[in-house]
Formats: C-alpha cells, structure tokens, sequence
C-alpha cells in the first residue's frame, strides 16, 4: 500500500509540473524552511489581554520544567515595515513575502495582540497549553506565532490559517 501511495504522489507531483512546463510557467516553489524570531520581545505594549495571557503562560511553562519567551512581541509600524521590506526582497513578491511577513497595516504584532515565542520546544509546550490562557497558534508555517483567539476559558483554538 505504501509503494502505491508514493507512485500516486509522484505521478501527480509529475503531471502537475508537467502542466506547468506546457503552460510555459516554472513550477510553483515550495515554501522556504521557516525562520524563527530570536531575541527578547516587546511585551510593555501588548494589549493587557494579551499581556495578561503571555504572563499566565509563562509561568505556568516555568513551573511545567519548560523553558518558554517572548522573542518577538510589540512592534512599531516602522520596525514591522522594515521587516516587511526585507521580505519582500527574500521571497521576491509582496504576496510571497506576506505567507511570512504581513505589511504594518495587517500585522498583529503592530496592534500588540501577537507574540512570537521561542525555543521550539517552549513554542510546542504553547501549542499544547495555550488555549488555557486563550492563546492559539494561529498559522500552520509558523510554529512560533500566538494571539489571543480562544473565545473563552475551556473554549478551542479555531483552525489554523496555512499562512499569514
């Protein structure tokens, strides 16, 4: 059954770049390996909801043995633009760059309701215990990315978004 499924997966994967090549179009890139924030996050202008939830969860993931921190909270527009730019020059697209990097206008880290967290296994623990403090991972390529989405106490995360 095994051998079966990839020899369906790699005559699909084939005809649909074949399909690309008569269309005279490359194939679509796969998605880059996701980079993780790293630093010590803005968490003085969260909004106090939040700020609230961040320092629940922080504590809660200290007293569980994990180790769990805010590397990226609050940001200026001007900081948001700048990383916005530079990702855009990366991925080569405003719409490629917006799968990682949302324009200030957009961003939730500009409205101080998002917080990206590190390390990974602080980010996995997140994902696991977040909602009891109303805090969700928000988009599936972005492991570190939480914003206060549970509606209420014992409520569920909505489904994630592929991307931003």
């Amino acid at each position: 059954m095994t051998r079966r499924l990839a020899l369906v997966a790699l005559l699909v994967g084939t005809a649909l770049a074949g399909q690309h090549a008569l269309a005279g179009k490359p194939p679509p890139a796969p998605d880059p390996v996701p980079v993780a924030p790293t630093g010590v996050g803005d968490t003085d202008h969260l909004t106090p909801g939040v700020q609230r939830a961040v320092t629940r969860a922080l504590a809660a993931a200290a007293a569980d043995g994990v180790e769990l921190r805010v590397t990226s909270g609050w940001r200026s527009p001007e900081q948001q633009q700048v990383l916005y730019d530079e990702a855009v020059r990366k991925y080569g697209s405003t719409r490629q760059a917006s799968h990682w990097v949302l324009p200030p206008s957009r961003s939730a880290h500009v409205r101080g309701q998002a917080v990206d967290v590190g390390p990974e296994i602080g980010a996995r623990w997140l994902e696991a215990n977040g909602v009891r403090f109303g805090l969700c991972r928000r988009y599936d390529n972005e492991y570190w990315h939480f914003e206060l989405l549970a509606a209420a106490t014992g409520s569920r995360c909505p489904a994630r978004e592929p991307h931003a």
